[in-house]
């Protein structure tokens, strides 16, 4: 018999994994499948966004520079679920010549120094991030009309330390109210404080805290933060609007978070206006940076039994002996209020 023989069926095991028969589906486009790997776009030039409107990014390219420019940008897809916000430092691709009709394109958000958020509410995990990289917070509130909220504040004071951001304060409408018995309130805090009246806006003296800083401008509605801002940039044209006399509520004039430069001589700052709140959620905050922002509280506190909550009810808590005993005034019972109604919202 041959070695190779028509009766030898050796390899009919084999037919079994035959795929000749098979069909592949050919790709429906044609080309190469997407690659999870993307461009590091080395070459992209880095940008301050400046404001942000419905898609759309006005970013400054070469800042300080002869060739300093404003350019109208596109999110790139890879970066649809990151917001991008009013502040960001962002790496830019395409026409970045700023002329008209032409549109650039973000593709890299660089890494941030500081993140400003807050929540709807206290329960509410997502948070809204309003600003990046600023290191100041101006927090400006009416003396009255409206009448000022220092729970508000709190807030606002508390978000400030969270991101490591530095705050102050503005009181405007002095004119209308004495602001003594409001600030009272913060006497404990290392915290700036500006007044300003109707007939008088400490320009000058405000600009001044703003050179070489990045700063970012809250307060409730109708406090008079959009005239204020007016005021330090002119040309800002930054829509101002009026108290409603039956509710004693402000409108939202500043409907988008703008960048604006502060200029004092060849020295400037950024101000980084925001539209006006009535509430500002903290659902975001870790309960620990919130005895922080109350740093004469805070030092304190330091002689609290470990794990001490701070809460009416907390044995031996040094601040609460404090208050009781006087050693913090008038003002040290208002701070240990606000503290506790905070701290309370993350208890429950």
């Amino acid at each position: 018999m041959s070695w190779w023989s028509d009766d030898d069926d050796e390899d009919d095991e084999y037919d079994l994994y035959d795929e000749s028969t098979i069909r592949s589906r050919p790709n429906p486009k044609g080309n190469r499948p997407r690659s999870k790997q993307r461009p590091e776009h080395a070459g992209a030039e880095i940008a301050r966004v400046l404001g942000v409107d419905r898609g759309r990014y006005t970013v400054l390219l070469e800042e300080d520079t002869a060739d300093e420019r404003q350019v109208i940008a596109a999110r790139a897809s890879e970066l649809r679920r990151s917001p991008i916000v009013t502040g960001d430092r962002v790496a830019v691709v395409g026409d970045t010549t700023g002329d008209e009709g032409t549109l650039a394109r973000i593709v890299r958000i660089e890494p941030r120094t500081t993140l400003l958020r807050r929540s709807a509410d206290d329960t509410d995990e997502v948070e809204r991030v309003i600003v990046a990289n600023a290191d100041q917070m101006l927090i400006v509130v009416a003396a009255a009309n409206p009448e000022p909220r220092t729970r508000l504040v709190d807030r606002y004071l508390v978000a400030a330390y969270d991101a490591g951001i530095e705050p102050m304060l503005c009181v405007t409408k002095i004119d209308l109210a004495d602001p003594a018995p409001f600030l009272d309130n913060f006497a404990g805090l290392d915290l700036p404080v500006f007044t300003s009246r109707e007939d008088h806006i400490p320009v000058e003296e405000i600009t001044a805290a703003l050179i070489g800083h990045d700063t970012v401008v809250v307060g409730h509605s109708g406090v008079g933060k959009s005239t204020l801002v007016n005021a330090i940039v002119p040309g800002a044209r930054r829509a101002t609007g009026h108290v409603n006399e039956v509710t004693g509520r402000g409108r939202h004039t500043s409907s988008s978070t703008v960048s604006l430069r502060v200029q004092s001589g060849a020295e400037h700052g950024w101000v980084i206006d925001t539209p006006g709140v009535r509430s500002f959620g903290l659902g975001h905050v870790d309960t620990a940076s919130i005895l922080k922002s109350f740093t004469d509280l805070a030092a304190i506190a330091e002689d609290c039994p470990r794990g001490c909550t701070h809460l009416p009810d907390a044995p031996d808590c040094a601040i609460i002996e404090a208050v009781d005993e006087g050693r913090l005034g008038e003002a040290g019972r208002a701070r240990l209020d606000s503290l506790q109604r905070l701290l309370a919202t993350f208890a429950s």
